[in-house]
């Protein structure tokens, strides 16, 4: 299982996974900024911290198992001539409700609820934690995918997990703050 331990190529491809786990996970941080942004004050940082375990135990998770979500490669349907399998169904639902949750964080932040900017709306920490892991399970599919792309170890797809997870944890203050600021600063200069 560690017998990778003694191969320059086994560190090498550590060391890529990891940054690329780094890279594909920014976009997470950004999402869980914004949620976590409707939160009251002393609850951000609990929530922002969750979050990004939530995400490191989906990503394992869904390391475990891509093996299956892989081998949905057997067409399901066929629509206009395109074959399209599980895997597909997946990738595409994934993608439609990355969409739906954009376009509705943007219209809250801009019109608010009742065609009024608003800037901070305060969220109930269960949901907020409930949305944040619903789009891990999303935000995970292009990591995890990459991960199985690139390495052939699992215990090395799971060390650059972990890895690539606690220098997001180290680094979410610093981003959430600075997506409060340009949000929150973009929303007023534009109502102003």
């Amino acid at each position: 299982m560690f017998e990778w331990l003694v191969s320059p190529e086994a560190w090498i491809a550590l060391g890529t996974l990891t940054v690329l786990e780094i890279v594909l996970g920014i976009d997470n941080i950004i999402f869980i900024s914004i949620l976590v942004g409707r939160l009251p004050e002393k609850q951000r940082a609990f929530a922002r911290n969750m979050g990004l375990g939530l995400a490191m135990l989906t990503r394992l998770g869904l390391l475990i198992s891509i093996s299956w979500v892989m081998s949905l490669t057997k067409p399901w349907i066929t629509l206009f001539s395109f074959d399209i399998s599980g895997r597909d169904i997946i990738l595409i639902g994934g993608g439609l409700f990355l969409l739906a949750k954009a376009t509705h964080e943007i219209h809250n932040s801009l019109e608010g609820s009742e065609g009024n900017a608003s800037v901070s709306t305060v969220g109930n920490l269960k949901m907020v934690l409930l949305q944040i892991a619903v789009l891990d399970i999303v935000f995970s599919l292009d990591s995890v995918i990459t991960a199985v792309g690139l390495v052939e170890h699992i215990s090395i797809m799971a060390i650059a997990i972990i890895f690539a997870v606690g220098v997001m944890l180290v680094a979410a203050k610093s981003i959430g703050d600075f997506v409060d600021r340009h949000l929150n600063s973009d929303v007023s200069l534009r109502y102003a």
